[in-house]
């Protein structure tokens, strides 16, 4: 794929969808660490079932420390691998609290400190809460780029990398949203909606299906 190609791909997608943002909810950069740091293989819809219990009660880092542990376990418990997350996000709470002001850093190396915070998450943060020009790799991210030609790579840190390097700039700060999203709802995993999709002639995929 050639980078007049990737242009006419993000062209496209921008004309598709002008405004891209996550489809977590969310009202500050610290409910949207907390809403990402749930996220880690369980369903957006499945985290934004929970947050919107939770955050009426407690949504800065004081409140949620305050609930304990037990008791953040009950608002989230929804949601898989809900004990670990419960321990990782009273610890980021006494951390922002005690060395952030309450506040969210945005600087990756002070959001990948913080416990249960990955590259993956701290490049959501800052892309989504701070605007900066970063690309979270998940497995939809991953799955386009690969299949379609983007920027292919073994890893999703190859993967990003590419993505950094090819993306045009103009397009750099709202492409993690747009791939994401149409990881999720176009180019989905088993079975690719080839016929409907905005890139399909543009795209390397051998295997197009005329859904």
């Amino acid at each position: 794929m050639n980078q007049h190609q990737r242009h006419q791909i993000f062209e496209r997608l921008r004309a598709a969808n002008p405004t891209p943002t996550t489809e977590l909810v969310y009202s500050s950069p610290f409910e949207l660490l907390v809403a990402v740091l749930l996220s880690a293989q369980a369903t957006d819809v499945s985290v934004n079932k929970a947050t919107a219990k939770l955050f009426p009660i407690a949504n800065t880092p004081k409140t949620i420390y305050a609930l304990g542990l037990e008791k953040l376990k009950s608002h989230i418990k929804t949601i898989g691998l809900f004990n670990t997350k419960a321990e990782n996000l009273l610890k980021t709470c006494k951390i922002l609290t005690d060395q952030y002001d309450s506040q969210v850093p945005n600087t990756r190396e002070a959001l990948e400190a913080l416990p249960g915070v990955g590259r993956k998450t701290a490049n959501v943060i800052l892309n989504t809460a701070f605007h900066q020009k970063t690309l979270a790799v998940d497995t939809h991210i991953f799955r386009v780029s690969n299949r379609t030609g983007l920027a292919p790579g073994k890893n999703v840190l190859e993967v990003e990398k590419k993505l950094l390097k090819v993306v045009p700039d103009e397009f750099l700060l709202d492409a993690h949203h747009w791939l994401i999203l149409h990881g999720r709802y176009t180019c989905v995993a088993r079975k690719p909606r080839c016929g409907s999709c905005v890139m399909e002639e543009l795209c390397e995929y051998r295997d197009k299906t005329a859904e």
